[in-house]
C-alpha cells in the first residue's frame, strides 16, 4: 500500500521545471482526500517559487486519474461532507488556473470523472496515443457537474454534454481533435513530446507568460468590450516591461533577445 507521504511525487530540475507525479496506480490515482491535500501542498510549493517556470503535472501506472475516491465518498453518506470535498477539488482546480507559470498535463493512461477535470484544467496537455479520456459519474448515477465546467471550456457545448450524458469515452486523437489536448505522442515517446513543449516554454519570458496566462482566463469570462479593454490594459504593462523592451529591440538588431534565465 503506497504511504501517504509517497501519493504525491515532487521533483524539479534546475531549470525550474517542477513535476508533480500522482503515485498511487493501484487505486488507479483517485483524488481522495490525501491526494487532494498532497496536490494542494505541491501546488502551493510551486507557487511559492519565484524561480519557477513551468508545472507537469504526471501520474504513474496505468490510469492517469480515475476521478474520486468513491468507496471513501460512500462511507460517509452526508451532503455536507460531500459538499466540503467538492468545494476542496474546485480550489485545487482553480489554483492551476491561479498559477503564473504554465500547467501541463503529461496523460500516460485513463483519466476519467475528476482526472478529465484535471486534464482539462491544465492550461496544456500532451498525451500518449493510447490514453482515454471521460466524464463517466452518469454510469453509477452522478452527472459530472464539476468536471463539466472545466471539461465546457475546452470542447464545443455539445461534444461536452454528450460526454456528461453519456458516460461515454473518447480517445487520444479525439481528445486533440476537440480540443482537450494539445499534442497526441506514440507512448514510448511520451517524455520526449513533453520535453519539446516544455522548451518551448521555457524559451519564452516568465513575466510574459505570466500576464498572459492571467488575461486568457479573465477575458474568457466577460463580455467582449471588456475582454478588449482588459486586454489593452496588459498589453500595455507588457509592453512597459522590460521583457519585452528587450525582445523588441532585439529583433530591430536582427538578434537573439537576452532574456535573464
Amino acid at each position: 500500500m503506497t504511504a501517504p507521504q509517497d501519493l504525491l511525487l515532487h521533483h524539479r530540475d534546475d531549470r525550474g521545471v517542477h513535476t508533480l507525479t500522482l503515485n498511487n496506480p493501484r487505486a488507479f490515482n483517485v483524488l481522495s482526500e490525501a491526494m487532494l491535500a498532497a496536490l494542494r501542498d505541491g501546488m502551493a510549493a510551486v507557487a511559492a517559487d519565484p524561480a519557477s517556470r513551468v508545472l507537469v503535472i504526471a501520474a504513474e501506472g496505468r490510469a492517469f486519474c480515475a476521478g474520486h475516491d468513491l468507496k471513501e465518498m460512500k462511507a460517509r453518506p452526508e451532503q455536507a461532507y460531500y459538499q466540503d470535498l467538492f468545494a476542496r477539488c474546485s480550489k485545487l482546480m482553480l489554483s492551476i488556473r491561479a498559477l503564473e507559470v504554465p500547467v501541463v498535463a503529461k496523460v500516460q493512461g485513463l483519466a476519467t470523472a475528476a482526472g478529465c477535470q484535471l486534464v482539462a484544467q491544465c492550461d496544456l496537455a500532451v498525451a500518449a496515443d493510447h490514453a482515454t479520456f471521460g466524464v463517466n459519474g452518469i454510469d453509477v448515477g452522478l452527472f459530472c457537474a464539476t468536471p463539466g465546467v472545466a471539461l465546457s471550456r475546452n470542447l464545443l457545448p455539445k461534444q461536452a454534454m454528450e460526454m456528461l450524458m453519456t458516460g461515454g469515452f473518447i480517445d487520444a486523437a479525439q481528445a486533440r481533435e476537440r480540443g482537450l489536448v494539445n499534442r497526441v505522442v506514440p507512448a514510448g515517446e511520451l517524455d520526449a513530446g513533453l520535453e519539446g513543449l516544455v522548451l518551448q516554454l521555457l524559451a519564452k519570458p516568465r513575466e510574459a507568460l505570466a500576464l498572459g496566462k492571467q488575461l486568457f482566463y479573465r477575458q474568457l469570462e466577460t463580455g467582449i468590450d471588456a475582454a478588449y479593454q482588459l486586454a489593452g490594459q496588459t498589453m500595455a504593462c507588457n509592453m512597459a516591461h522590460p521583457v519585452a523592451q528587450e525582445g523588441v529591440q532585439a529583433f530591430i538588431d536582427k538578434r537573439a533577445p537576452a532574456w535573464r534565465a
